[in-house]
């Protein structure tokens, strides 16, 4: 999943930008809120981190404008300021949750994890297709019990297939939504990704077309499955 991290603290934007590319998101940086805006309107995110106070255009009138243009992305706040005020302003510009700096990476991830199950049908934590497991609070990956070791990027587009199952997914989607703006590799990567996954699980035990290849559209989940 990609994620958009608006912060103008260059120190906390590198390390949260570290920590979260570790627990397999891929993340781009905007140090202002003009060019966060300007990474919104040209990329798609799943969801925004954004600091209240911003250089150019603030936390709260970017999130603002987000809502005005209609963008439903959630959005989480960043404040330095625990209070009710601050909060209030924040959800009133339409954030769906914040947390106070300096802040815990384990409560922020497991906060991130809530807000991207609200866009989920699913109410379980666990993402599930087949006989195929995915638990996103410790990034393990099970196939009828049997743990699967996936790379980072195995782990990712497995993510994003069992979020958007039915849905077909084209190469340049796939490359949008798990590699930041600055390092998307060429379309020839998502081929040797998806074959890597098959391999996988099909020595776990699940067909090798698992994830179905649509042609001339792109990938998705087998719906025999």
């Amino acid at each position: 999943m990609k994620f958009l991290l608006v912060e103008d603290d260059e120190r906390i934007a590198s390390s949260l930008a570290e920590a979260l590319t570790d627990n397999n998101y891929a993340v781009d940086i905007a140090s202002d809120g003009e060019s966060g805006w300007e990474f919104i309107t040209a990329f798609s995110y799943d969801l925004i981190l954004l600091d209240v106070m911003l250089p150019k255009l603030s936390g709260i009138e970017l999130c603002q404008r987000l809502r005005r243009r209609g963008y439903s992305v959630p959005v989480l706040m960043l404040t330095a300021k625990d209070t009710s005020t601050d909060k209030v302003a924040g959800l009133d510009a339409g954030a769906d949750d914040y947390v106070i700096k300096p802040f815990d990476l384990k409560e922020l991830l497991a906060r991130i994890r809530a807000l991207l199950r609200r866009g989920n049908t699913a109410l379980s934590t666990f993402l599930e297709w087949g006989g195929l497991q995915l638990d996103p609070a410790n990034c393990t990956v099970t196939y009828k019990d049997k743990l699967l070791s996936m790379t980072p990027k195995e782990y990712q587009l497995l993510e994003l297939f069992l979020r958007n199952h039915g849905h077909v997914l084209s190469r340049h989607q796939i490359l949008d939504h798990l590699w930041s703006s600055i390092d998307t590799p060429g379309q020839d990567t998502v081929k040797v990704h998806i074959r890597g996954i098959r391999q996988k699980l099909k020595a776990a035990g699940a067909k090798h077309d698992f994830i179905e290849t649509v042609y001339g559209l792109g990938y998705r989940l087998n719906q025999n499955e």
